[in-house]
């Protein structure tokens, strides 16, 4: 189980590959009950096609939503990590959306810092 925000940096860089992927999987996790098509997740999103295609097939895969073969998606985690991996990148995007965006967008020398960075102001918080 994701245990805290430690486990965060590691998931992060296996799930979110983008800010895009970021902004995609708090759409759908958001409205989890409603059925998406690509052309609606490009509009509500203002993205191109080919980013949330992308981004789809790469959260399929990892289990992350579910395809029902008609060519619409849904907020469907296989596991009980990803689901509280959605729950955890949530909240720390709504408590902290600089540090979560510089996890997704810091070069790999640099993730560790940021790693312990976050991990530091979480037991402050306690």
């Amino acid at each position: 189980p994701v245990s805290s925000e430690r486990d965060l940096p590691d998931l992060i860089r296996a799930h979110l590959s983008s800010v895009w992927s970021l902004e995609l999987l708090l759409l759908v996790r958001r409205d989890r009950d409603r059925d998406w098509t690509v052309k609606g997740l490009t509009e509500e999103l203002r993205a191109s096609l080919p980013i949330v295609t992308s981004v789809l097939d790469a959260f399929e895969r990892s289990g992350l939503v579910a395809h029902d073969g008609d060519g619409r998606y849904r907020y469907a985690p296989a596991s009980r990590l990803l689901a509280e991996f959605g729950d955890l990148v949530e909240r720390q995007y709504r408590e902290r959306p600089v540090a979560v965006i510089n996890l997704i967008v810091a070069p790999e020398d640099r993730l560790q810092q940021l790693a312990d960075a976050f991990r530091f102001r979480g037991r402050d918080r306690r």
